[in-house]
């Protein structure tokens, strides 16, 4: 089992007086975490999976003296998938204000819903966190620096996700189940999405562009769907933690890229089972962009676990000069070049360099990337 980061944070947070949330996509261990957190504690535990739907039919619209029913005499709530209850913010503050000594843990796979339902209700009664596929320092906590390494290849084509790790051998029927049976969970069931297949082909269309600007109008002529439409899976995409975007920097220099985007998942195996290519790193002409996905996503879980408020962009001029990752912290910027070819040499561009004054910069290969995200 690989230690979670976020355990200690959480942990430090029961019975402080506030509601804690966990967002994540599905399968990425959030059931295994709060187990972990009420594993040894004396209080009584109460674990309720609104998948089930006599739960769902508990917990929606309960009154107070309902929920003193179900509660008894438990004094930790945990409800896994809570996206799923309807009105589910006015529930959990009914029991955050009329039960103070209860802690509730309340875990959610998809932001389609629950961020919306929670938010205005649970304003100043929450701790919330993200919990990601397995990162690369929860990995390397496990595996020593040379074992590392000799699986680097493996996670840039497979991933991260628990199963597939725990599961060497198997990891293409793995992901495989992860994409079809609990990826598009929540989105094929959410009011939004009318054309499932149009989800895949969307999917598929970002996980070839990936690594490249991505253009809606391009995708709405590919597809044959309005802009607006694509605009709005992808938001929701996004809200399942399925995909992120990466935004140009400009500070109005003439000739940069102002409103540029970079869509990228936050698994390798995701995007790879999307495309169905598992071909080993020297069969594939792809091994820049999974090199690139992987850095990222690693760099955005670290960000998020060590709480390093960090705002994430690409720089790219019209004459397509780019940089693959800026980021702005404490009004600072630091630029990186990732190289999965450790011999390869690369300046930054030189106007780039010449209009801002930069912290860092870095070219990112396999010899130095631990000290990116980790």
């Amino acid at each position: 089992m690989y230690p979670r980061i976020i355990y200690p944070v959480i942990t430090k947070k029961i019975f402080k007086g506030k509601a804690i949330i966990i967002m994540g996509a599905r399968q990425t261990g959030k059931t295994t975490l709060t187990k972990l957190l009420t594993k040894k504690r004396k209080e009584i535990v109460l674990s309720l999976n609104a998948d089930e739907l006599i739960v769902r039919t508990q917990l929606q619209d309960a009154s107070i003296a309902t929920l003193k029913q179900i509660i008894g005499k438990a004094k930790i709530i945990v409800i896994d998938e809570a996206q799923r209850i309807p009105n589910v913010g006015i529930t959990l503050k009914l029991i955050i204000d009329n039960f103070p000594d209860v802690q509730l843990i309340v875990t959610g796979s998809s932001a389609l819903d629950l961020a919306s339902e929670i938010n205005e209700p649970l304003t100043g009664r929450k701790w919330e966190y993200n919990l990601f596929p397995i990162s690369w320092e929860e990995f390397r906590a496990i595996h020593n620096y040379s074992e590392a390494q000799t699986m680097l290849e493996q996670r840039l084509i497979f991933g991260m996700y628990p199963d597939v790790i725990n599961n060497s051998g198997d990891e293409k029927e793995v992901l495989s189940s992860l994409a079809n049976s609990y990826l598009y969970k929540d989105l094929l069931n959410y009011k939004g999405i009318r054309k499932p297949e149009l989800l895949e082909q969307l999917l598929k269309a970002l996980a070839l562009q990936m690594g490249n600007e991505v253009s809606y109008n391009e995708l709405s002529t590919l597809l044959k769907i309005d802009k607006i439409t694509i605009a709005n899976y992808i938001e929701l995409l996004e809200k399942s933690f399925i995909v992120f975007r990466l935004n140009s920097y400009s500070s109005n220099v003439r000739n940069e890229i102002a409103k540029g985007k970079k869509i990228y998942f936050y698994d390798n195996g995701i995007r790879n089972s999307i495309i169905q290519n598992y071909n080993p790193l020297d069969m594939r002409t792809d091994v820049g962009v999974l090199w690139e996905n992987f850095l990222l996503s690693e760099r955005v879980k670290f960000n998020h676990y060590h709480q390093r408020l960090a705002r994430p962009y690409f720089w790219r001029t019209t004459a397509q000069q780019e940089i693959d990752y800026i980021e702005e912290s404490a009004g600072e910027l630091s630029a990186y070049e990732f190289k999965w070819n450790k011999k390869a040499k690369n300046k930054f561009p030189s106007g780039f360099v010449k209009n801002y004054k930069l912290k860092e910069s870095k070219i990112i290969s396999p010899d130095n990337f631990e000290e990116f995200i980790m």
